[in-house]
């Protein structure tokens, strides 16, 4: 087959994959292994990586994890650490060396593995996937602490993995080509290289911190500067040592994330994208080069095969939670989020990347057992995102450290218009913000009771001190359209573009004067109202209203009992899912539903007004 025609099957396969994660919910790593099983030569045989790429296959691989790490540090900001209590770095230190202790001996003792091979697989086991685990935190609900340790545990031990896997695999190249080497003779040296590989990736970044914002570069050009220097930095340091790249481009990622280099922020959504496709490609190369030999050697009817059941199993109830709980002894954590911590280690793509890496070398080096680390990964893939995707929520609720669970609204702006709105929100029981960066304008938030943040919210300090994960929904509603617009353009990447909201009706493509529907939120309200149109309705007494629909009240009933000149702002389902009316569309009412509404004061007519003082006289309460 055409290696064009191959390199579109695996986009299609990888994306497709990708979207249907997203629309079913289930974890799109076991869905990519799914697809990439059933297109190679063990399934459909529709393609066959190896035979495809030949020779082109490991540099391919090479290059995708270099950019994944590099992605990986690049969204590793120190200032979330101090949230965590110390945990991390207890976790990338004590915690790093016990788990590759642990996992060398699992692997060496349960699995039967070479020494050789056991040793590199436990570092490379260390790791636990940024990939897997914040998809897995944002599909889940668990409290900030917890989430926020597992989520800086994945995007730390990612590269530290890796570097477990370097030190091991050159020590042992180093050996084999000298037998007689000792341990001293072969450790410093491999220390000294990744010393330098990382002062390389330090000078990248400061090299690209220093040029961006300077007008250097070109916007147009960033992208591919940034990207084409990742590669030079990951391929130079590699003729220093082999695989010490790995280790250049995380600590080129990590010091520009924490450089504030303001040129940076445009380039998140791509870079972001690309790891995307990378993700999705590398591992539909890598699960579609499974061979007959590697599965059968994972049948559990076999001798071989009951060794690696129990060795997953020992992965799962041994290893990671003797490492978390050893690793936390003394710490300020509480023990119902240790044990959390010590059951949640699902692992992902640069596990299996960089065991497909390493695989192909150690074969080189005649370790036999090398071969079984791909079939070998994509177990411990499948089982630990099985085990700890489906039982997270469970687990949470049993030890209590279960977050909010129903989807929320951040509203942007403090005016009398949206604290009644947030006033609506709370008594449905939905989390509700109210974010601006007046005190003074806030002050009727703190009256009313309301959840509050002080600052504004386009400031990057803001992301690290405001929790975003309660809320699905943003509502811009400040005064300043233009405002409002570049909040939800901001926001509209991280929340979604369907999830961001504001006040007025977008222009169409004839009015200049208006802004542009692409660079704005959606609209709230099917009349387009703006924030002046709701100001001044709440000013000649229009109120928010709540109305339960029914089987028997179904939606054009209650369209009957408002004013005609009632807005439809929200529904909320029964389990707190809103759907809000806009200008461009409309949710299906369904029994059940809470629809909110923006409608004038009831007006009465004369007779229903002489019935209510013919009850009162009477001293009856109406109907």
């Amino acid at each position: 087959m055409e290696q064009t025609l191959v390199i579109a099957l695996v986009g299609i396969l990888g994306i497709g994959a990708q979207w249907l994660a997203w629309r079913t919910g289930w974890p799109a790593i076991v869905l990519m292994l799914a697809a990439g099983f059933l297109a190679g030569p063990v399934g459909l045989g529709v393609f066959d990586p190896e035979h495809a790429f030949g020779e082109l296959l490991e540099p391919i691989v090479a290059v995708g994890v270099a950019l994944i790490l590099f992605e990986g540090g690049l969204s590793l900001d120190f200032r979330e650490l101090r949230h965590t209590g110390g945990a991390v770095a207890r976790l990338a230190t004590v915690g790093v060396a016990l788990g590759w202790l642990f996992g060398a001996l699992a692997g060496i003792y349960i699995a039967g593995l070479q020494p050789e091979v056991a040793i590199l697989f436990g570092g490379i086991l260390v790791v636990t996937g940024p990939t897997v685990v914040i998809p897995l935190l944002r599909q889940s609900s668990i409290k900030s602490r917890p989430a926020s340790i597992l989520k800086w545990e994945a995007i730390v031990n990612d590269p530290t993995g890796a570097l477990c896997a370097v030190i091991a695999y050159e020590y042992f190249r180093k050996v084999a080509e000298s037998p007689g080497a000792s341990l001293f003779e072969v450790v410093p040296p491999l220390i000294i290289a990744a010393i330098i590989a990382g002062l390389i990736g330090y000078a990248a970044a400061l090299a690209i911190a220093w040029s961006f914002p300077r007008g250097a570069v070109p916007e147009y050009l960033k992208v591919p500067v940034l990207l084409t220097a990742v590669i030079g930095v990951f391929v130079v340091s590699n003729l220093i040592e082999h695989e010490a790249g790995l280790v250049a481009v995380t600590v080129m990622g990590v010091a520009l994330a924490n450089m504030n280099v303001s040129s940076l922020r445009s380039i998140h959504p791509f870079k972001e994208n690309v790891a995307i496709l990378l993700v999705s490609g590398i591992f539909i190369l890598l699960s579609a080069s499974l061979g007959r030999d590697e599965l059968a050697y994972l049948n559990p009817l076999t001798t071989a095969g009951f060794k690696m059941m129990l060795f997953l199993l020992a992965l799962l109830f041994l290893v990671r939670p003797a490492t978390i709980l050893i690793s936390l002894l003394g710490s300020s954590i509480p023990w119902n989020e240790r044990l959390l911590l010590a059951w949640i280690a699902p692992r992902g793509i640069v596990l299996v990347a960089i065991s497909g890496l390493f695989a192909l070398r150690l074969a080189d080096l005649n370790f036999n057992d090398g071969g079984l680390l791909i079939g070998l990964s994509f177990a411990v893939v499948v089982v630990t995102i099985v085990a700890h995707g489906f039982t997270i929520d469970f687990v949470a609720k049993l030890l209590k450290v279960k977050g909010v669970t129903r989807p929320g609204i951040l509203i942007v702006g403090s005016t009398p218009w949206t604290i009644a709105l947030a006033e609506q929100m709370r008594d449905l029981k939905a989390p509700v913000i109210v974010v601006d960066a007046s005190w003074q304008r806030l002050g009727l938030a703190r009256q009313k009771g309301i959840d509050f943040y002080h600052g504004e919210i386009l400031n990057e300090a803001t992301e690290h001190n405001l929790e975003l994960a309660p809320y699905q929904n943003l509502v811009a509603a400040t005064e300043n359209e233009a405002y409002n617009a570049l909040v939800c353009n901001e926001f509209a990447h991280e929340i979604g573009r369907d999830s961001v909201f504001q006040l007025g009706e977008s222009a169409d493509g004839e009015d200049r004067h208006s802004l542009p529907e692409g660079l704005r939120g959606r609209a709230l309200f099917e009349s387009g109202f703006g924030v002046e149109d709701v100001s001044e309705r709440q000013r000649q007494g229009w109120v928010f209203r709540k109305t339960k629909l029914s089987e028997e009240f179904d939606f054009e009933k209650m369209q009957e009992k408002l004013p005609d000149a009632a807005n439809m702002l929200l529904l909320m389902r029964d389990n707190g899912t809103i759907r809000f009316f806009t200008h461009a569309a409309k949710p299906e009412p369904r029994a059940g539903d809470t629809i909110l509404s923006f409608s004038p004061p009831q007006t009465r007519s004369a007779e229903e007004k002489a019935a209510k003082k013919a009850a009162k006289n009477k001293g009856v309460q109406p109907t």
